[in-house]
């Protein structure tokens, strides 16, 4: 077994989880920026209407795809559980498991993908000026969900380890290709959304490729051999227990925004192309947000399988700090910058003011998400992942369609839209406080199964 990063249960741990944190921010910040590419590119060179049907297909690929990343955060808990555990048969089995589970699924997922785009996007509201090019991006897209999901799950194999570094790495060759191709593609031949559909599944490819290639020359326990990746029954269990309730919060979370995006979607392509941006933007936030939460699930599962309840705890507790205030720096810095930046993807003033409005609401709110995001990584790492999930199913989503369809309905105005996302927030940040508290005082965070 390697003896560098994958020992998250002895020594020091806030350097270590910042350690792991910090590439795992950076490969989030750098995958939307990259993926930021393809509106950049489009808002320049082609228009507003191709750079709206991009950012309309985000909460169909989100639909779809949340699933299946639920999913692979099982497989981190459960490979990161065995590997605390010093059981080196099951991390064996639970890596070539969850290397046929990205396969499999995947090739499901493209299935369903390509068969629903058009109703999809026709549930969106999708303008009939946008709504060619959309489907267009959307089923090229679709080509690329078994790499984009075995990348996943590559990804998690290396995190449960403590191995951050190595998908970052991948991560920005692919995206530089992904850059040059967008550039070749739309500049160069005159493509439009397509050329940055094929420039993404091409990119996915490669960083996938890159990450499969490193797993088969492992020289330890998560090494991968081709002819054994097949799916064990115990490890796949164990895998779905985690992550399904995962991916179900996902998704539902999914079609909250996806009422969102339909809200959003009537309001106008000035405001659909605002927003379009100002994701961009602001998911810089959530994924520094989310990379201490996912750092608290590792090492909650690691140190969980080695019987050290003390350094769960207190891993918690460290990440949930350096979470707050990493959060607070990267807020000062979007907020304080964010009408320049968003400039970069469209200078039309209106889009920029509507555009700036949506980070005002957001990146203002994210603390709040620092709870939610850490109590529930914590509890995914105890191995309880149902309590968040249906906490957040209800806190979030619940929240944000019922105030869509109440609120908005008689407010349609895009301020009061936006007001949703930290109201949304509180209610369950309040609610998975109270949650954690019980279960840590009542001893069922021990209970892993």
């Amino acid at each position: 077994m390697n003896t560098n990063e994958s020992n998250l249960t002895q020594g020091s741990l806030g350097d270590k989880i910042f350690r792991f944190a910090l590439p795992l921010a950076l490969t989030g910040i750098l995958q939307q920026l990259f993926n930021a590419a393809d509106v950049v590119v489009i808002g320049r060179f082609v228009g507003k209407e191709a750079m709206a049907a991009v950012g309309s297909n985000t909460p169909v690929i989100g639909l779809l795809v949340n699933l299946f990343v639920g999913i692979s955060l099982g497989a981190i808990v459960v490979i990161a559980r065995y590997t605390g555990e010093q059981n080196e048969e099951k991390v064996h089995d639970a890596v070539h498991t969850a290397i046929a589970i990205a396969l499999v699924s995947g090739l499901i997922l493209m299935a369903v993908g390509e068969a629903l785009a058009v109703p999809f996007l026709r549930l969106l509201s999708v303008p009939a000026s946008v709504m060619p090019l959309s489907v267009l991006y959307l089923r090229i897209y679709f080509l690329g969900l078994p790499v984009i999901l075995l990348y996943n799950f590559e990804s998690g194999i290396f995190r449960s380890q403590g191995n951050t570094r190595t998908p970052l790495i991948c991560l920005v060759i692919s995206g530089v290709i992904n850059v040059i191709l967008n550039l070749i593609f739309v500049v160069v031949f005159h493509h439009s959304v397509d050329g940055v559909a094929w420039a993404t599944v091409i990119a996915n490819c490669v960083s996938s490729g890159l990450l499969l290639t490193l797993l088969c020359h492992q020289e330890d326990w998560t090494r991968v051999r081709l002819r054994e990746i097949r799916i064990h029954g115990t490890q796949a269990a164990e895998i779905f227990r985690i992550g399904v309730p995962a991916g179900i919060q996902g998704m539902v979370f999914a079609v909250s925004n996806v009422t969102i995006q339909s809200a959003i979607n009537s309001l106008g392509a000035d405001i659909m192309a605002a927003s379009s941006a100002a994701f961009n933007i602001e998911i810089i936030a959530y994924y520094i947000i989310n990379s201490f939460g996912q750092a608290c699930t590792t090492f909650v599962s690691q140190n969980l399988g080695a019987g050290k309840l003390d350094r769960c705890r207190w891993a918690t507790k460290l990440a949930l700090l350096q979470d707050l205030a990493a959060t607070l720096g990267i807020m000062f810095i979007l907020l304080t910058f964010g009408k320049p930046l968003l400039g970069l993807f469209n200078e039309d003033p209106v889009v920029v003011q509507y555009g700036y409005i949506r980070l005002q609401y957001l990146v203002g709110g994210e603390l709040l998400d620092v709870i939610m995001e850490v109590l529930s990584g914590a509890m995914r790492g105890y191995g309880r992942s149902l309590e968040p999930a249906v906490v957040t199913v209800l806190g979030v989503c619940g929240v944000r369609i019922a105030w869509v369809l109440t609120v908005f309905a008689r407010s349609h105005d895009y301020g009061t839209l936006m007001s949703v996302y930290p109201l949304s927030w509180a209610v369950t940040a309040a609610i998975l406080t109270v949650v954690y508290v019980h279960a840590r005082r009542s001893g069922k965070l021990l209970n892993f199964s």
